[in-house]
């Protein structure tokens, strides 16, 4: 007998990425922010702070905002005016967030990435390491795609997916995209009236990703596909998603007292895959030996800190992957390294408080995150 998949509900959720498009931020006739809204979701946020969530937003609205105080009028933008409209609108965008949060007691944080913040390992380690801290400090971060600098051939070019992938790098639980819609249905409802709602996805099959067709007129930028794309990053990172309708005022309350929405339920071996990625067949760019107390201390599940580590050998970059050796030179574990050669080689038995007197930076207390290592039930070889 298979035992249902319990169904995810904003009440549990620890770390929640919220994405709202344009059209939900912006009055599409006066091309300003929709105040009342703003302050309706800011008040959510508030709420979901209280009971001891963190939230992300991933907000658009940017080029909507200064497209008419600059005159750029046309349907259609040339690229130089698009990154000239989010130069502007940006500004606007993060004083409407920021005045809103604040009403509430919260510090708005603005970070603006482009896909290469997501992919390059180091720019992503970095991110990833400002919005923790972020997060950690009770701020809420509005990231939206860095519009003033992204080509037309190195972008997004959609929040739900730029989404997606800010969900993955934080290790949220939860992925709200609020949308123009309820939720994904077998067809667009709006023609084909006998189209059922699905309220759970528990996989993403060719089936329920036909349902995405193509970006329906009026719908937000990317319409459904995107947002099924999104779905696929989200939920083999181990993050739930959820699309629901996000146009009347509190759409997260709505949505913590069970409004229609479609759930789109995490992969259930999404945090071993990427285990097996670290722990795979990869040649690691360099090796650490350690002492006896470390060996333990990761055996148990902790974190590798520089003060158990006594040697270190390669030419490695932060977040490059290395091999954990014991005294006796047995292989135990592979994982990402948290600092580069250089800078791992300074810190060697030093106490975490340390690191940044002597770096005169901080990167964490960890050499290897326990997140980013991996147990070894074999050999492993050496880096030359």
């Amino acid at each position: 007998m298979t035992v249902p998949l319990p169904l995810p509900s904003l009440q549990n959720g620890q770390r929640i990425v919220v994405k709202i498009g344009s059209a939900l931020v912006v009055d599409a006739e006066t091309a300003s922010p929709r105040q009342e809204w703003l302050e309706s979701v800011a008040a959510d946020i508030a709420a979901l702070h209280t009971r001891g969530a963190q939230v992300i937003v991933v907000s658009s609205g940017a080029i909507a905002l200064a497209r008419h105080q600059l005159g750029l009028t046309r349907r259609v933008l040339r690229l130089d005016e698009k990154q000239a409209a989010a130069s502007v609108g940006q500004i606007r965008l993060a004083q409407a967030w920021t005045n809103a949060l604040s009403r509430h007691g919260l510090n708005a944080a603005q970070l603006l990435l482009t896909p290469d913040d997501t992919e390059h390992r180091r720019r992503y380690l970095n991110a990833r390491a400002s919005l923790n801290t972020l997060l950690t400090l009770g701020c809420v971060p509005i990231i939206n795609e860095n519009d003033a600098i992204a080509t037309t051939e190195i972008r997004f070019g959609d929040n739900d997916r730029l989404a997606a992938r800010v969900a993955e790098m934080t290790t949220s639980d939860q992925l709200v995209l609020l949308s123009d819609i309820d939720g994904l249905y077998t067809a667009d409802p709006r023609t084909a009236p006998g189209a059922r709602h699905l309220p759970v996805v528990e996989s993403l099959t060719e089936e329920i990703e036909s349902m995405g067709g193509a970006p329906p007129p009026g719908y937000s930028s990317g319409g459904m596909r995107t947002k099924l794309m999104a779905a696929r990053i989200a939920t083999q990172a181990g993050c739930a998603m959820v699309i629901a309708q996000g146009k009347p005022l509190h759409p997260l309350r709505a949505l913590w007292n069970g409004g229609r929405c479609t759930w789109f339920l995490p992969s259930p071996d999404a945090r071993s895959a990427r285990k097996k990625w670290i722990g795979g067949s990869l040649t690691p760019a360099g090796h650490l030996v350690i002492d006896d107390g470390a060996v333990r201390a990761l055996q148990s599940g902790s974190s590798l800190l520089p003060a158990g580590v006594q040697a270190i050998a390669g030419e490695f970059d932060r977040g490059d992957l290395v091999s954990v050796m014991d005294r006796h030179g047995h292989c135990i574990a592979h994982g990402l390294s948290s600092y580069g050669a250089a800078d791992a080689v300074r810190i060697v038995g030093r106490q975490s408080d340390e690191i940044e007197n002597i770096l005169g930076w901080h990167g964490g207390d960890e050499i290897i995150h326990r997140d980013d290592l991996v147990l070894n039930d074999r050999s492993c070889a050496q880096a030359s």
